[in-house]
């Protein structure tokens, strides 16, 4: 270590420790130990503590520094976020709708009220319903009875359902004789209605009302929602409203129609802004005190008056509030002068004041442009249907002679779920693929042996011809095939079949298709016994001019028919197949 030089430049000798003022001399020179040492130690403190000081106000700022910039940071990330998220909001909440297509004058609202109601008793059409929910004093009967009808008039027409509303309500007046009955039985009055699953969820409606509620019919909108089976909002409303006297609004087809065409909304029909904003203003329409009425009165004008193509707009007692028979109006109006050379060039730059001033962002606005040619039929716009399905099915009409009776005809039933669940048809086989008429008589053939436990000659099927039928969601056609059994044949009868007489097959509980294929068949044969020109008995062929069975290459069909009786014909084949 390199000794202490002090000032002068001389060497001075080793520095002597001081410790608690304990005196040592300097080699050199006589230096008083503690107070050179005092003096060192405060000058040494005194520069130690500006530094410790210093060092405080660094941290002090750093810290301050880093706890702002921390502060600037979160401030920065929560506008980052509240900006995300407001425009995320914006994004996703739709553009309230204008009040263009609302009703804003309580007066216009009585009016179209007034003005409704009058033309409804003036010219309602009498339906036994109708009279029922008139007339009845008994609030549980009334209840059921406007039930039955909703249900049955669902995508109905009223033509079609008055004789079997009759019938029903002959034969099942309280909902506790519905209960009573049995699904074949209401399966047999429904057979011809059509959408066979309704018949279903009355008759489970009423088993639950006696067995659950002690047989009274519910008595507000929110428990008819709620209780009975196949009731949605619509249904419960309608009922609510004209057996009951609640006030609220429906919407169905018609009212939707009257709706769109009174407020000019032309967006889909079916999307969730306009369908709340229908309910919305059948609510804000229906009459507080005949609100029955009103509702009928609004189906009623959407069913003869308000009409999908070639409305009656000058019959129409409404005329006055609709947007959509003014916008008529004023496009005629200009067309005319245009013709005329009259219209101001300005004025046509303008926006029509018979539109709405949402500036394009309207949710029930039409997306498409207006055309001149539809008029009020512009309103409502509905999405283009899905095509249905195209299927094929093999059909044998199975009949067996009877010794001193009626021939007797085979029929299978159906599963007791799905497309015309629990109903009666003939056999039935689902077209897999393109085949000739060897190979689907083998089929049916396999089949039919099959189903009786006997063995059934191929030879003996004929083809008859062929049947259309169209469902909602499926384009059906059956290839129609005949077998007649020989008289007493010894076969078996195995569960979910039956014979049938001619006269009890009329009364059974089976499908319209069914009925066609029954027609085609009885067709077939008087063509077989009608003898030609030259005496001799005319040969079957079928009533298509002696086509052979039609195949199709884009009618590969999915399984959806008679559960596990309804086989693919590639089945039969390939058991074939094996066997040799």
């Amino acid at each position: 270590m390199r000794p202490l030089v002090p000032n002068d430049d001389k060497p001075i000798g080793r520095r002597a420790i001081c410790c608690s003022c304990t005196r040592r001399e300097l080699t050199s020179r006589s230096v008083s130990c503690c107070g050179a040492n005092r003096t060192h130690r405060a000058g040494r403190a005194e520069g130690l503590s500006a530094a410790a000081a210093a060092m405080s106000r660094l941290r002090s700022a750093l810290y301050r520094g880093k706890k702002t910039t921390l502060e600037m940071t979160d401030t920065t990330t929560a506008v980052r976020k509240r900006s995300k998220a407001a425009v995320k909001e914006e994004e996703t909440t739709d553009p309230a709708p204008s009040t263009y297509h609302t009703f804003q004058d309580r007066a216009d609202v009585v009016l179209l009220r007034s003005q409704l109601l009058h033309w409804y008793d003036k010219g309602k059409r009498e339906l036994p319903w109708r009279t029922v929910a008139m007339t009845e004093p008994d609030l549980n009967i009334r209840t059921y009875a406007v039930w039955v009808s909703e249900i049955m008039l669902q995508q109905t027409q009223v033509a079609t359902v008055i004789d079997y509303y009759n019938k029903w309500m002959k034969r099942w007046p309280t909902v506790q004789d519905l209960a009573a009955a049995t699904l074949e039985e209401v399966n047999q009055m429904w057979a011809g209605l059509g959408y066979y699953s309704r018949g279903k969820r009355l008759h489970e409606g009423a088993q639950k009302v006696v067995s659950e509620l002690k047989g009274q019919m519910p008595r507000t909108v929110e428990s008819l929602l709620k209780q009975l089976p196949g009731v949605g909002r619509y249904t419960a409303g309608a009922i609510g409203s004209i057996a009951l006297g609640q006030v609220t609004g429906v919407v169905d087809g018609n009212v939707i129609r009257v709706l769109c065409r009174t407020r000019a909304i032309g967006a889909d029909s079916t999307s969730p802004a306009v369908t709340e904003a229908l309910w919305g203003l059948a609510n804000t329409l229906v009459d507080p005190e005949r609100p029955g009425d009103f509702n009928q009165a609004m189906m009623e004008l959407g069913a003869r008056v308000c009409t999908p193509k070639s409305p009656l707009c000058g019959q129409c007692p409404i005329q006055s509030h609709c947007r959509s028979y003014r916008k008529v109006c004023v496009k005629q109006e200009k067309n005319s002068k245009r013709l005329l050379g009259k219209l101001d060039r300005i004025s046509s730059a303008l926006p029509d004041i018979e539109d709405c001033t949402s500036g394009g962002k309207c949710p029930l606005c039409p997306a498409e442009p207006w055309d001149d040619e539809l008029g009020v039929q512009n309103f409502p716009r509905k999405p283009g249907k899905k095509p249905p399905r195209v299927e094929r099915t093999l059909t044998c009409v199975v009949v067996r002679s009877v010794e001193d009776g009626e021939d007797e005809y085979l029929l299978t039933q159906r599963p007791s779920k799905g497309l015309l669940a629990g109903m009666w048809e003939f056999p039935s086989l689902l077209l897999e693929e393109e085949n000739s008429e060897m190979k689907q008589k083998g089929a049916l053939c396999a089949e039919i042996s099959r189903m009786l436990g006997v063995q059934v000659n191929q030879s003996l099927f004929k083809y008859i011809g062929e049947v259309v039928h169209s469902f909602s969601h499926i384009h059906q056609t059956y290839v129609v095939y005949h077998v007649c059994l020989k008289e007493g044949a010894d076969t078996q009868t195995p569960e979910n079949t039956q014979w049938l007489t001619r006269s009890a097959l009329q009364e059974a509980a089976v499908s319209t298709g069914v009925k066609k294929i029954l027609k085609l068949y009885d067709s077939a044969e008087n063509q077989e016994e009608r003898p030609s020109k030259d005496g001799k008995r005319k040969k079957t062929t079928g009533v298509k001019d002696d086509k052979k069975p039609q195949t199709s290459k884009k009618a590969k069909l999915s399984a959806a028919n008679s559960g596990t009786r309804q086989l693919y014909l590639s089945s039969f084949f390939k058991t074939v197949k094996e066997e040799s």
